[in-house]
């Protein structure tokens, strides 16, 4: 029963990816504003989650699999300036906001779980 879980929630991770991707001209902060998590917060839970599971990538790995390019790339393409609007309501609901570790936090833990034990 928990590989049948694990394999519906991958469909929902990549059909939610493929949503935002598909609308991409809907704005990171947008939908900050909104939910309290954007593509960027997919990306680093999915770089915490191949961390956790012994998978070695970089966060930039971690973005292009969310963004499905390089974040760069989607940034030039689709990312538009924030307006003063959006920029007040991001900073006045950072209670909404997700919770996710460090990434230097989660690249240093990795590092100690590579190295043999003494």
């Amino acid at each position: 029963m928990a590989e049948k879980i694990e394999k519906i929630e991958a469909f929902v991770y990549r059909k939610l990816r493929d949503h935002l991707q598909n609308n991409a001209g809907v704005q990171n902060i947008d939908i900050m504003n909104l939910t309290g998590f954007c593509r960027n917060c997919l990306s680093k839970w999915y770089y915490v989650g191949a961390s956790k599971l012994g998978h070695k990538m970089t966060y930039e790995e971690a973005c292009e699999a969310v963004y499905t390019m390089p974040y760069k790339t989607w940034k030039s393409k689709y990312q538009k300036k924030a307006s003063e609007e959006q920029l007040e309501k991001f900073l006045n609901d950072k209670s909404l906001h997700a919770v996710h570790p460090k990434l230097d936090d989660v690249a240093l833990e990795m590092e100690k779980m590579s190295q043999p034990l003494a």
